[in-house]
């Protein structure tokens, strides 16, 4: 038992009877009440707490002593607490699929503005002009530089009705005929103004596409064209003789291994490709005859196979102007009838950060 602000308190696991309660003191007790442990201890009168009777400090010595005492009156069993449902795990699940949900349309929202995905969604002015980048080998890939990725980002930029114009930003040599083939059939049926913009090169499947485009920019010193098609077979036979390499292969017919290198062409395998080199090429020169409005006669005297310059491009017909980027965007503008205009890049894998400042940035033609 101790003494705590004016109360004795008892010390044990249980209450203690006034009688059974033993208090050391230095001195005469003290004015003030004993209180049996496990009731709170406050002081006398606080509003709305039940409590024992005071008991004096006579009375209490009195008590100890033999005498009469009044004994503190127990208080009264507090009611149990009312049971509590069950629920608050089916609280935290709800909780928890609200927080999933969230955290996965924050995830979608970002990669949408960061490009791993088509951004169209980050495009939120009226009158403005896409930028497409086609900046590696054509191919099967997933990327822009793909008939699967240039597909959707073309799709994107036609069903948003704040994109008035389109700007390819190309930089390639060029890739796979067949893949060259289809986006520029896919650029072909865009509805909407598509300019083109040349870096350091475009050439071959590169400028197939970019041919069916409404108007076409070149550096002066950019590498244009390369209208051509090939084939590369490797003969490694005289280096498979010099390391005592003898290949058996088994196959069912004659030309099946004829591409392996393993032996030199036949005349009439070297015929048979050269008939598929032809007609791959006779394809790519209607391509770019029909969107360039040359005849097939004046593209089949530039297709060499080599590049030009973009001086040069300009001069043949195989390009319309040398201009800047910045060009080729105000063109696009202004076929789409507009003067004053936003630029935002579409782009899947990456997004660059100026393209970010191009959104927020309007410009006048």
């Amino acid at each position: 038992m101790v003494q705590q602000n004016g109360y004795c308190q008892a010390m044990g696991p249980g209450p203690m009877q006034p009688q059974e309660a033993s208090c050391a003191y230095d001195a005469v007790v003290p004015q003030g009440f004993y209180q049996p442990q496990g009731y709170p201890v406050v002081p006398p009168g606080a509003p709305g707490v039940s409590q024992p009777a005071p008991v004096s400090a006579g009375e209490y010595l009195a008590a100890l002593s033999g005498g009469p005492a009044r004994a503190a009156a127990a208080p009264a069993a507090a009611p149990a607490p009312a049971a509590r449902g069950g629920k608050g795990w089916i609280v935290a699940i709800v909780i928890i699929l609200c927080l999933t949900a969230l955290a996965l349309w924050g995830i979608g929202s970002c990669s949408r503005l960061l490009g791993l995905g088509p951004s169209s969604s980050a495009i939120v002015h009226d009158n403005t002009v896409a930028v497409i980048n086609l900046d590696g080998s054509i191919g099967y890939d997933g990327s822009a530089c793909s008939p699967e990725g240039f597909g959707e980002l073309l799709y994107e930029a036609q069903m948003n009705d704040r994109v008035k114009a389109l700007v390819l930003r190309v930089n390639s040599g060029g890739g796979t005929a067949a893949a060259g083939e289809e986006m520029s059939n896919l650029l072909r049926d865009f509805p909407k103004p598509v300019v083109v913009s040349s870096a350091s090169i475009n050439a071959s499947a590169a400028y197939e596409i970019s041919s069916q485009a409404d108007y076409i920019y070149v550096a002066k010193s950019s590498e244009v064209g390369a209208i051509g098609t090939a084939i590369e077979l490797m003969d490694y036979s005289g280096l498979m003789d010099m390391l005592g390499i003898r290949p058996d292969v088994i196959t069912s017919s004659e030309a099946k291994d004829s591409s392996y290198g393993l032996r030199s062409l036949t005349e009439e395998e070297r015929a048979h490709y050269q008939r598929m080199v032809d007609q791959i090429n006779r394809t790519f020169i209607e391509t770019v005859a029909l969107g360039r409005d040359m005849t097939i006669a004046q593209v089949e005297a530039l297709a060499t196979g080599l590049t030009y310059t973009g001086i040069d491009a300009v001069e043949n017909g195989l390009a319309d102007e040398v201009g800047t980027r910045d060009d080729a965007l105000a063109m696009a503008a202004s076929l789409a009838g507009l003067e004053t205009y936003y630029v935002a890049e579409l782009g899947i894998g990456s997004y660059e950060l100026g393209g970010l400042g191009n959104l927020l940035s309007a410009r006048s033609s």
